[in-house]
């Protein structure tokens, strides 16, 4: 069942990526540029934002800034309405990630995880949520994609730091959604397994299931196109983390140990 308005068509719509640099935030900026979106993509690096625009012909904007400056989003949201009349879609999918353990706790780690992962997503909301409310008043709609993770359903080694915000994420676009979607607004969380990025580079393991952003991106836009809440992949990986998420505490525990030998 759809949750959401399905989102089948691109053609004419502005899109919105907040973390687009690099991984799935750039590789789903290029797939909703192929499929006829007028993207704007943001992130602190300004060069790899430029050379995203060449890349695709010039048929897009960049807008360099930090995503936890509130000000600097407030005006980049102004200019986005301003130049194409509003924002059909709003995807935050910026993110930091750092292995931590609590042998090895770091108070600035933990805490720049949740300025970059969930207090970012927060300042997006306060520049974007008037113009999507103006929206849904007029029938235009609009929807917000949070990128979380599959490390955010329950707690996981070495995720001291980047599980708890991705948690965060998830209950925020749960809460979301109950307060937007009976005005006609879409919401969606977005919950990748292993995807090949900068971020899941620093890994020393095998990582299971392992897909390209390419990839992940397509499940992204098949995801909207299905008027899905929730959009987890590769699904033979997230599946066995779902299921998990039912177990009793001390199976669970257990169950982590013996994969992950922590």
């Amino acid at each position: 069942m759809a949750l959401n308005p399905r989102l089948t068509s691109w053609a004419g719509k502005t899109v919105w990526l907040v973390g687009a640099s690099t991984g799935i935030g750039r590789a789903t900026a290029s797939a909703l540029h192929a499929a006829g979106a007028r993207v704007v993509v943001s992130a602190r690096n300004h060069e790899a934002l430029d050379a995203f625009v060449a890349e695709h012909g010039g048929r897009a904007d960049a807008i360099a800034l930090d995503a936890t400056d509130a000000e600097a989003m407030r005006s980049a949201a102004r200019r986005i309405v301003a130049v194409h009349g509003g924002i059909d879609l709003a995807m935050y999918c910026a993110g930091t990630y750092k292995a931590l353990r609590a042998s090895e706790f770091d108070l600035e780690v933990a805490q720049h995880h949740m300025r970059v992962n969930y207090d970012g997503a927060l300042v997006m909301l306060d520049a974007v949520l008037p113009q999507l409310l103006a929206q849904a008043k007029s029938g235009r709609g609009g929807h917000l994609s949070l990128v979380s993770s599959v490390a955010g359903f329950r707690g996981l080694p070495k995720s001291l730091a980047y599980g708890p915000t991705k948690a965060a994420l998830i209950h925020l676009a749960e809460t979301l959604y109950l307060d937007l979607s009976p005005l006609g607004l879409g919401v969606s969380v977005i919950n990748p397994g292993f995807v090949e990025t900068p971020l899941t580079a620093q890994n020393r393991f095998r990582m299971p299931a392992l897909i390209t952003p390419a990839q992940a991106a397509k499940e992204i836009l098949r995801g909207w196109r299905h008027g899905d809440f929730e959009i987890h992949f590769p699904k033979r990986f997230t599946g066995w983390l779902k299921a998990l998420r039912h177990l009793p505490y001390g199976a669970y525990f257990a169950a982590v140990r013996r994969s992950t030998g922590l």
